[in-house]
């Protein structure tokens, strides 16, 4: 019987392996960087759903949530647009996501309950000054992805991320922005800034949420 049950039992999937390595990192370090793991064929339709967008669907990014959103380009100068499942390859990225949200919520209890993403477009000369992407008490935002889209990136071009460390401020990490290198980290823990890239460069950013509706308000606003 022992042997009947160990015949059920499912293997682990190259998906459950990614998801573990994420968990560890997050449970061990508070952060995990892995070069070349999103998936090609998420990484693929991601890239060709962005050359086919119009480059005025981007628009500046801000700094501040809601009524305390701002533009400030002595900040940062990036370019976003935010991701819906209005396309196939976007469906495909949220659904990845959500099956990442769901294994991070049972492995880790974090109680994730939304994801909010946005492709970012970085410029020969753009830059994000280091900051934090929450404050504790003042936003919902818990978990930090990153996923990188760019193919041929030198060493010299630039633009990549650096996280810090939250007990001194030292650099713990400094990401090569290279094509499907996945970054993630609590988001109210780790402070980071974009470097000023030489070339045109593209991510995919996103944020896992809590819930925090409160009776008829709403939160993530539909």
């Amino acid at each position: 019987m022992k042997k009947t049950h160990a015949r059920l039992r499912r293997i682990p999937s190259p998906e459950d392996h990614l998801f573990e390595q994420i968990a560890r990192g997050l449970e061990t370090k508070g952060y995990v960087c892995l070069p070349a793991a999103l998936p090609e064929k998420i990484a693929d339709g991601l890239v060709d759903h962005l050359a086919q967008l119009d480059s005025l669907k981007f628009h500046e990014a801000s700094t501040g949530r809601g009524k305390d959103q701002t533009l400030n380009q002595f900040v940062r100068r990036d370019r976003i647009h935010w991701i819906d499942e209005s396309d196939p390859a976007s469906r495909q990225w949220l659904a990845w996501a959500q099956r990442l949200q769901a294994y991070l919520n049972r492995r880790l209890f974090l109680g994730l309950f939304s994801f909010e993403s946005h492709f970012s477009h970085y410029q020969s000369g753009d830059f994000y000054r280091k900051h934090f992407d929450a404050f504790k008490g003042e936003s919902n935002r818990i978990l930090s992805l990153v996923a990188y889209l760019n193919r041929g990136w030198e060493p010299d071009q630039g633009g990549e991320l650096i996280i810090y460390s939250p007990e001194d401020g030292t650099e713990l990490v400094k990401v090569t922005p290279m094509f499907a290198t996945l970054v993630l980290f609590l988001s109210e823990e780790f402070s980071h800034e974009v470097l000023s890239t030489s070339r045109n460069r593209y991510s995919v950013a996103g944020w896992f949420r809590l819930n925090g509706s409160i009776k008829d308000n709403i939160d993530p606003p539909a």
